[in-house]
């Protein structure tokens, strides 16, 4: 432990600085976990489950953000494909994406040259 910091509890890994002007409080991330979970299988509110255990009801927001089932859902790629079939069907899938982007790209870019020039003749 750092000799900065005094008190150090086994469950939620609280901080205090010895010179008591400022608290931090840092928890684990499996108590985190355990507070999101019961926030879910609860039905409570985020303010009601914060005062079971004693943290805000933003911190308990921030968590279920971070460690919920969407933050899941949002960070896992799709399987990779597993027969050459796969591939070459995603690889298709990709290349008609990629020309369709391509497209837009150009438009877009004569688009911005044409307001350019109309925005200069204009200003002239």
């Amino acid at each position: 432990m750092d000799t900065e910091f005094g008190i150090c509890d086994k469950e939620t890994m609280s901080l205090e600085k010895v010179n008591g002007s400022a608290r931090r409080k840092v928890y684990t991330d499996e108590f985190r976990r355990s507070v999101v979970d019961h926030l879910l299988t609860s039905g409570k509110s985020s303010g009601q489950v914060g005062r079971d255990f004693g943290i805000s009801d933003q911190q308990v927001r921030q968590w279920k953000k971070r460690y919920g089932p969407r933050a899941k859902q949002a960070n896992s790629l799709p399987p990779p494909p597993q027969s050459p079939e796969e591939l070459a069907g995603q690889n298709q899938q990709l290349r008609k994406e990629l020309l369709r982007v391509t497209m837009q790209r150009d438009i877009l870019k004569k688009t911005m040259a044409i307001f350019s020039e109309q925005y200069r003749s204009d200003i002239a």
